[in-house]
């Protein structure tokens, strides 16, 4: 069996432990999150002490943030809409089917 054939047995392994895909999902979730903040921020040519004093964090919370290390509560994605001048969406939209 090739490696890469392993590590996606592994992974699917992995993934079927209890609360294992509930966490993947959670990780993909900040990460994406943190993507999309700092993409707005670099648009308007901040750094991140900026953003942090602008919606009244840290600029450690900004970084771990942007780095999909923290799931953020409503309330600071809320802060964070507001210091960049957008609104935030929260929504339920029906999963795609698979091709």
């Amino acid at each position: 069996m090739s490696e890469r054939e392993q590590w996606g047995d592994l992974r699917q392994r992995r993934l079927a432990e209890p609360g294992a895909a509930e966490a993947y999902e959670a990780t993909r979730l900040a990460f994406e999150l943190g993507r999309a903040v700092r993409e707005l921020r670099e648009q308007r040519g901040w750094s991140q002490r900026q953003l942090a004093d602008a919606a009244a964090m840290t600029q450690s919370a900004v970084a771990r943030f942007e780095a999909g290390g923290t799931v953020p509560t409503l309330p600071v994605l809320e802060r964070l809409a507001r210091a960049l001048d957008v609104r935030l969406d929260v929504r339920f939209t029906p999963r795609t089917a698979a091709a």
